[in-house]
C-alpha cells in the first residue's frame, strides 16, 4: 500500500471512528471487549482497504466491514479468532476516549437492543444514525422494502421489550 493510500486510511478512520465505536457498544457488553472489538474493526478495514474503490462512500463501505466483522465475531464467542498487531501509533490513529457515562441515559435502549438478533441490530444501528432506507439495503445487501419491513417488526419488538 503507497503512503498515501496509507495516510488516506488515518485520515478516514480518524474522521468516522465514533460510528466503529458505536458499533463496538452495540456488540460488547464491557470496555475490555469494546476495545478489543475496535482494534480488530480497524485491522478488517485496514486489510480491506485497498479493495476499497470509492463506488459508495467510506463510511458505507466502513459500515459493512465493521458490521460483518462484529456479527462474525460474535457468532464464534467460544472460539479464538487470530488477530495481527496493530500499532496505532504507528500509523498516527489516535483514538479518542469512549465516555461510558455520557451514554448512560441510553442503557435503556441498549439493553433492549442487545435482545435483538444480529441483522435487527444493525438495521436499528444504522436507522438511529439516520441512514436512510436506500444506504442501509445497500449495507446490509437486502432490498429497500425489505429493509423498511424488518425496521417496523423491530420498533414493534423493541417497544414489547421495554414497555412489557
Amino acid at each position: 500500500m503507497s503512503l498515501s493510500t496509507e495516510k488516506d486510511f488515518v485520515k478516514q478512520l480518524q474522521e468516522h471512528q465514533n460510528l466503529i465505536h458505536k458499533i463496538c457498544r452495540l456488540y460488547t457488553n464491557d470496555e475490555d471487549a469494546h476495545k478489543d472489538l475496535f482494534q480488530e474493526i480497524t485491522i478488517q478495514l485496514w486489510k480491506a482497504y485497498p479493495a476499497f474503490r470509492g463506488d459508495a462512500k467510506f463510511t458505507t463501505w466502513a459500515y459493512r466491514v465493521a458490521l460483518n466483522t462484529a456479527i462474525t465475531l460474535y457468532r464464534k464467542k467460544g472460539r479464538t479468532v487470530s488477530t495481527i498487531e496493530f500499532d496505532s501509533k504507528l500509523h498516527k490513529v489516535d483514538q479518542d476516549e469512549y465516555n461510558y457515562e455520557e451514554e448512560e441515559h441510553i442503557k435503556q435502549l441498549y439493553k433492549a437492543v442487545q435482545q435483538l438478533n444480529d441483522i435487527e441490530k444493525a438495521l436499528v444501528f444504522m436507522y438511529l444514525e439516520d441512514k436512510d432506507y436506500t444506504e442501509i439495503a445497500e449495507t446490509l445487501g437486502i432490498s429497500e422494502v425489505n429493509a423498511r419491513v424488518k425496521m417496523n417488526r423491530i420498533k414493534g419488538k423493541l417497544k414489547k421489550i421495554l414497555n412489557p
